[in-house]
């Protein structure tokens, strides 16, 4: 299996990602965003931004990224986040999830090896759309 093809896997589904990518908004929340130039979450937050997304990096050091102010928590963001982004590893992931049904995200997307089974049942059963082990900066220019 390939990045974009999941065999029809309905956690990585590619019309919900379409969906997240087209119509769920523009604010992205990035979790595991910080300064280092190295991590995927870095560049996949550039690519959001050069497709016209707000990037809102969330990290505990709470740096600037890509001209962005950063926050430590989802919850500390003062305004409305569409989309939560996970760059954590799966074993945290679940509570960041819950964490975006908390605020009021429209939408979850776990990264490229991120997969937390129950936290998407728990997603999907709040009313929000979500995808795992995909990844908008390989998705958007192909779905977008």
């Amino acid at each position: 299996m390939t990045e974009t093809d999941h065999g029809g896997d309905v956690y990585a589904d590619e019309a919900t990602a379409r969906e997240i990518l087209t119509g769920a908004g523009d604010t992205w929340a990035v979790v595991g965003l910080s300064d280092n130039t190295s991590r995927a979450a870095y560049g996949v937050a550039s690519v959001l931004q050069r497709y016209g997304k707000r990037i809102v990096p969330v990290h505990p050091k709470a740096e600037t990224v890509h001209g962005e102010r950063g926050y430590a928590s989802l919850a500390e963001i003062p305004f409305p986040v569409d989309v939560v982004d996970v760059f954590v590893n799966s074993s945290l992931a679940g509570e960041v999830a819950d964490r975006a049904v908390e605020i009021g995200a429209k939408a979850v997307w776990f990264q490229l090896g991120v997969v937390d089974r129950a936290a998407y049942e728990r997603v999907r059963a709040a009313g929000l759309l979500m995808v795992m082990d995909r990844c908008p900066a390989v998705d958007i220019p192909r779905l977008g």
